[in-house]
């Protein structure tokens, strides 16, 4: 039964305008005619069963359009950043739908899918070698969940790469089902270094989320390239704190983490479908390289 709903769920993706239907949604996300996104929130929010205790104001008047909601402000207290020494906290709110150690340059996506390091990160395979046998964690964003992303830890930005894609989904059927999926779809990819070394935040797109941004760039897509694009930050002392917000998605999405062989360890041995919130305790850099 669970093929058969999968195969109902996926293969209408193939066949869909993926970039056409994120472009309308990310024009209607934008809407601002008061009577139709107040009855959006009120509906998605009943719908997904988002909790508007924790956002920074409740009103929907007080929101332009859906998606100033969609990415809205928490209370300073919603969110409390995890202050354990040498530590890495949850960089959004979401579900580890995978962790694992990176075998042979290679990611585990589902039971018997696997995706390369190299493919994830654009097809740079010096870069890809840094990560080789270290390890990985994918966290997965649902439309309910709070949409900006932060900073897992201390560092600096190094650089950013934008690399064109599919957009399928990235709900569970499809990572079951979709080959190579993270390495797919359009992402974008952040480098970063800290005194323990390299580490790479990818911020991966999906169906209907209108828009990725980030805080030093701006809004990255729409619109979408054909080709991959590079950002280079190195002799801009960009640095920012744990905690520090850094970018944010339209809807819902999926982030993955990738750290070297030895630096952490912790990362590759969280638990799958472990939920967290951002600011959340993630993983521990090693006591020998603290």
């Amino acid at each position: 039964m669970t093929k058969l709903l999968d195969f109902f769920k996926v293969t209408p993706q193939y066949l869909i305008p993926q970039h056409l239907l994120s472009s309308l949604m990310h024009w209607f996300m934008h809407v601002e005619v008061k009577w139709i996104k107040n009855g959006i929130i009120r509906l998605l929010t009943r719908l997904y069963g988002i909790n508007l205790d924790e956002a920074a104001s409740s009103d929907p008047n007080d929101y332009p359009h859906f998606n100033a909601f969609f990415t809205r402000e928490l209370k300073k207290d919603a969110r409390l950043i995890d202050e354990t020494p040498n530590s890495w906290c949850s960089p959004v709110d979401g579900l580890v739908s995978q962790s694992c150690k990176i075998e042979q340059g290679k990611i585990l996506q589902a039971k018997c899918h696997y995706y390369s390091v190299e493919a994830l990160v654009g097809g740079d395979i010096e870069y890809a070698k840094q990560f080789h046998n270290g390890d990985a964690a994918v966290i997965y964003l649902s439309p309910k969940d709070y949409h900006r992303i932060h900073m897992p830890s201390d560092a600096k930005l190094i650089s950013m790469t934008y690399v064109p894609g599919d957009l399928f989904a990235v709900n569970p059927a499809t990572v079951r089902n979709v080959e190579g999926l993270f390495a797919r779809n359009e992402r974008l990819v952040l480098r970063f270094e800290n005194e323990h070394g390299p580490f790479c935040l990818v911020m991966v797109g999906a169906i209907f989320v209108g828009s990725m941004e980030t805080v030093f760039q701006g809004k990255i897509t729409p619109e979408y390239r054909p080709t991959i694009e590079y950002w280079d930050y190195s002799d801009q002392d960009l640095h920012y704190a744990k905690g520090d917000e850094i970018g944010r998605f339209n809807m819902g999405s999926t982030v993955v983490l990738l750290t070297p062989e030895n630096q952490m360890p912790d990362l590759g041995k969280i638990p799958a479908n472990t939920p967290i919130q951002m600011g959340q305790h993630l993983a521990d850099y090693p006591d020998t390289l603290a």
